[in-house]
């Protein structure tokens, strides 16, 4: 069973999902793959203590602060998914990696590309920071809440494009 609440950012409406324990998913509305990892009925409970640290920390991230993640995250992926999920909550605040350190960490033939996939398809937006990845060249690629999303959260973390 999940449970959702929304939650409106200065970037466009979100949906926070958990199973009552952790964060499962922190999508924009419309986003690519929105809720793609969530098979169950939502059941909208906005007064759980999951959402308000959740909330908090988010209000906290949307003013500029680096608030630290106090609270379990529970992405459900395959296992490769899942260790790139890893690295992505492995990346500072403030400091951008390529989809080609996260593959060469993973393994020497492991491709970008796969690599890419993954970050694609994270479910917990933010807070596993997809945006902090860029291709090969430092250039910004693809995000699933919108590359102009990308761009503003980086500008948030003074990231120099």
């Amino acid at each position: 069973m999940y449970y959702s609440t929304d939650y409106t950012s200065p970037l466009g409406e979100m949906l926070l999902v958990s199973d009552g324990e952790a964060i499962c998913g922190l999508w924009f509305y419309g986003q690519k793959h929105f809720k793609s990892t969530i098979d169950d009925d939502l059941i909208e409970k906005s007064d759980l203590d999951i959402f308000k640290k959740a909330t908090k920390w988010l209000d906290e991230y949307f003013k500029g602060i680096n608030p630290e993640i106090d609270f379990k995250l529970k992405p459900r992926g395959s296992e490769f998914r899942l260790r790139v999920w890893k690295i992505l909550a492995e990346i500072p605040y403030g400091k951008t990696t390529t989809y080609g350190e996260i593959s060469s960490r993973i393994s020497p033939e492991m491709s970008a590309q796969a690599v890419g996939g993954a970050v694609g398809h994270n479910p917990i937006s933010i807070m596993l920071p997809c945006h902090r990845v860029l291709g090969s060249d430092g250039k910004l690629t693809g995000y699933a809440g919108g590359i102009e999303r990308k761009i503003e959260l980086l500008k948030l973390e003074k990231v120099k494009l």
